[in-house]
């Protein structure tokens, strides 16, 4: 059965780091983009950033081009957010999904398959 398993999540003061990690099992990700997307109360699944299979192209959200960066490990199955700089307003859950198009990437009905989300909080 395939499955996404995010990690990283935690409390951070505004300006500190923190780095995401998603475990995928029981498929065949190794040819699909990935994403993570997140999610705050009383808003609506907010893209951040995809990365295809290779990991050759990315392509990050405006409100954290230059603070998050996405990454991804085939040999490891695991896709990477770090994010730095981070602000009050990345206060989220946040998800990793895989899916198998190349295109209309920053819309979720677009994945497959979604983790179950890791809570990360920033203090001001």
């Amino acid at each position: 059965q395939a499955q996404l398993v995010e990690s990283g999540g935690g409390l951070v003061q505004a300006g500190g780091s923190l780095r995401l990690s998603c475990k995928t099992s029981g498929g065949t990700f190794s040819r699909y983009t990935l994403a993570w997307f997140r999610q705050a109360p009383g808003k609506a699944r907010e893209f951040i950033a995809h990365i295809s299979w290779s990991g050759g192209t990315t392509y990050g959200a405006d409100s954290v081009k230059g603070r998050f960066t996405i990454s991804r490990d085939n040999a490891k199955n695991t896709v990477f957010l770090q994010m730095n700089s981070l602000k009050p307003e990345d206060t989220a859950v946040y998800y990793c999904a895989a899916s198998p198009a190349s295109y209309n990437l920053g819309i979720p009905n677009m994945y497959d398959y979604w983790g179950q989300g890791t809570q990360v909080t920033i203090s001001s």
